[in-house]
């Protein structure tokens, strides 16, 4: 599998964790004192950081520093999107798409 397809699919992973830690607490534990979303958060986290680490580390190898972190960004956005249109009922407006395009002409210059 090529190195930048392996990095996509972890990093992939790592958002999908990532998201959930950030922002799942807000449907699901909104009742809850703050400390007990930080410390589930916490936990997910550890799952994210499990899986982003060598995403990094194998995405480093092909990859430089600066296309790690817009693929990172354009992978967070993909993720993002679907999450808080279909887990957290939100609406989405333009605004979406308008970052989505800011991301294409990212990484357009990064990876040119």
């Amino acid at each position: 599998m090529p190195i930048w397809l392996q990095t996509t699919l972890l990093l992939v992973l790592s958002n999908v964790f990532m998201t959930f830690a950030w922002y799942g607490h807000l449907k699901n534990l909104s009742d809850d004192p703050w400390y007990v979303a930080a410390l589930i958060a916490w936990g997910i986290a550890f799952f994210e950081y499990a899986v982003q680490v060598p995403a990094n580390r194998i995405g480093h190898t092909a990859l430089t520093l600066g296309q790690l972190k817009i693929l990172q960004e354009i992978i967070t956005l993909s993720v993002f999107v679907p999450f808080a249109v279909f887990y957290m009922n939100e609406t989405p407006d333009l605004d979406y798409l308008w970052a989505g395009l800011c991301m294409v002409g990212a990484a357009y210059f990064i990876f040119r």
